[in-house]
């Protein structure tokens, strides 16, 4: 008999100790550790699954008589965005996002639509009974659709199951916290039964080129719970984000071994499932008030693909020692140093002031382009008076008032362009043209910051000449 030792190891991270303690010191969690049973000695190999090796065979890494990997096409083109072209034969993916997202939804439209292919669809669900995923499926007017269900969590029925007749095309998990493994001598999910089941469904992707999708559950602060493993053992990591209260669904790639990690996919929620948007600027610039000064239109890119988005800034009158500062959607430690670069190579004075900054519609936006946009809205609303309408603003500002260039900066251009802007103010360069993108785009090159701040500024002190 394998003498049982006892390890505790902590379920948020999955470093393990010797010893049971109140902090985890790998991630500094509270009350996260748990005492978990692992066998030891001779009957730790049975327990563990280990056998005698066998020789396997070896090729070499430029072989031009063999193919590139299939792609598995669903026909939802934000799906096969994010992923890069489609699911890879044999390859894992882990799908995160808050409960009632909507990715059980979204994995059972992908499921009918490769059923309806031809494909063989299997989704096991470890949470809900056979009769609710079909109750679901009948919302989404996908009750006939040809996809097999189950109700299982045992990893090794499972791989049984699926191991008889015509090889699956694609297998979903609904979800990896809910599989157990007889292997694992712990409760079903904890680290440890979390990693092994995720460890046996990845051996049998890689051995019968299954592709294989693995729904997560996520943490308090956004991030996939259970061991950070699981997410370094899978080809790609997808994760499904969305803001209460609004129907607008973002599909992002944080991971892809098969494709780029900064595409996105736009989802609306509707009464019959999820529904893409092809074009996400005219969504979010939809319910825009151009009259409202602290208003700018900012050019952005997330992957391969322009997108346009406004921000909101509001400047009032403080009435504390350290004025507020409220950033959604944004970095804040980024407008901090945009508000640090107005007063001192710009003379606009904002220490005195409460600012709120907002990306409306939702989404978060990362890249430094966003910088002069932000700075336009923040003068603007200072000053009191609207941007134009039809103008758009891209450009990094550098910590001495310059504006830098970015990257797709035509791209950047042309989308504007396509929704009928007129005005572009973008980092001063040679090789942004305004007549290579339209006739009707009037582009500026802007060098430094107190450009864009004096203009504003005329533009305020034009409109008060005519009021008077």
């Amino acid at each position: 008999m394998a003498k049982p030792h006892a390890s505790f190891v902590c379920q948020n991270c999955g470093a393990v100790t010797g010893r049971w303690q109140g902090r985890c010191e790998a991630c500094g969690e509270w009350n996260t550790i748990t005492e978990e049973s692992a066998a030891t000695g001779i009957g730790a190999q049975a327990a563990i699954g280990m056998r005698k090796g066998r020789v396997f065979e070896l090729s070499g890494l430029i072989e031009t008589d063999r193919p590139a990997p299939p792609r598995i096409l669903t026909g939802i083109g934000e799906l096969d965005r994010v992923t890069g072209g489609g699911f890879v034969s044999g390859s894992v993916l882990l799908l995160g996002g808050e409960p009632g997202i909507g990715k059980s939804t979204l994995l059972i439209q992908a499921c009918a639509a490769l059923a309806a292919k031809g494909q063989r669809v299997v989704y096991i669900s470890g949470e809900e009974a056979v009769d609710q995923v079909r109750l679901r499926a009948q919302r989404l007017g996908l009750a006939k659709s040809p996809v097999e269900l189950a109700a299982e969590t045992s990893v090794e029925d499972i791989i049984a199951t699926l191991s008889r007749g015509k090889r699956p095309s694609l297998v979903v998990i609904d979800s990896i916290q809910t599989m157990w493994t007889s292997l694992v001598e712990s409760t079903p999910g904890t680290v440890s039964q979390v990693r092994g089941a995720a460890q046996a469904l990845i051996r049998f992707a890689k051995t019968t080129g299954a592709a294989v999708i693995l729904v997560g559950h996520v943490t308090k602060d956004g991030q996939i719970a259970g061991p950070r493993v699981v997410e370094h053992m899978v080809d790609a990591v997808l994760s499904f984000e969305g803001e209460g209260g609004r129907d607008l669904r973002l599909l992002r790639a944080v991971k892809n071994r098969f494709g780029p990690t900064d595409e996105i996919g736009v989802f609306e929620m509707t009464g019959r499932g999820l529904a893409e948007v092809g074009n996400p600027s005219a969504l979010f610039l939809s319910a825009r008030d151009a009259a409202a000064p602290g208003a700018a239109v900012f050019a952005g890119m997330e992957g391969s693909r322009p997108l346009l988005v406004e921000f909101q800034a509001l400047v009032a009158q403080s009435s504390l020692g350290t004025p507020r500062r409220a950033v959604v959607g944004w970095d804040a430690s980024r407008l901090a140093m945009i508000v640090a670069v107005l007063e001192t190579h710009a003379g606009v004075k904002l220490s005195q002031y409460d600012i709120y900054l907002t990306v409306a519609g939702g989404l978060r936006v990362g890249e430094p382009a966003a910088d002069l946009a932000a700075a336009a809205a923040l003068v603007s609303s200072l000053s009191n008076i609207a941007l134009s309408a039809d103008s758009v603003f891209f450009g990094e500002i550098a910590l001495s008032g310059a504006i830098r260039p970015v990257a797709h900066g035509l791209a950047r251009l042309k989308e504007a362009a396509k929704l009928g802007f007129c005005r572009a103010t973008i980092p001063h360069g040679p090789s942004e043209r305004g007549e290579a993108v339209s006739k009707d785009l009037a582009v500026r090159g802007c060098k430094h910051i107190s450009g864009l701040a004096a203009e504003i500024g005329a533009g305020k002190r034009e409109a008060a000449r005519q009021r008077g």
